[in-house]
């Protein structure tokens, strides 16, 4: 590179005495520092896990979402419901009789993924990407002292990325 130019990784290194460089250096360490709860949905739906299938088959198409908590009498999250669960109890299905059977009287605790991963809502957005990437999912949970507070999904970091928020 050239004298006074920058590569993209070196942004928070201009310290040349331009009035806006404070600025922009703040403005770099914020975005390299975004919290979770920042970009987060916090309006999440839940299903409980004594739901039908059916029941959260609506949840999902209503909500135009692949996958969703699922809650306990106690209110805690103790699975997760996704188009992929429901597809695969589905495939296992041999007649017409018996995926009627799992829609209409399977309880969503009985297809669910257990112990859905989470995160902390101040968790930075780079960890939250991370860990979606390396367990090869596509949400985590936020929960905060227990309870879910919202969830973050690739889509969320792809749109702040993509409106400059990241």
């Amino acid at each position: 590179q050239g004298a006074g130019t920058r590569g993209r990784h070196d942004v928070p290194c201009l310290l040349s005495g331009h009035r806006g460089d404070a600025t922009l250096i703040a403005l770099t360490e914020r975005e390299t520092h975004m919290k979770v709860a920042e970009i987060m949905e916090t309006d999440v739906k839940t299903v409980s896990e004594h739901s039908t299938i059916a029941e959260a088959v609506m949840v999902l198409a209503d909500e135009h979402v692949l996958g969703v908590p699922v809650i306990n009498s106690k209110g805690y999250m103790t699975g997760v419901l996704s188009t992929s669960d429901i597809l695969e109890a589905a495939a296992e299905c041999e007649t017409a009789g018996e995926r009627d059977r799992l829609f209409e009287k399977t309880s969503v605790r009985e297809i669910m993924t257990p112990r859905p991963k989470t995160i902390d809502p101040d968790a930075e957005v780079k960890q939250a990407a991370q860990q979606m990437l390396y367990l090869e999912i596509h949400r985590l949970f936020v929960e905060y002292d227990g309870q879910l507070v919202g969830v973050i999904s690739q889509s969320d970091v792809v749109r702040a990325v993509a409106t400059a928020k990241i």
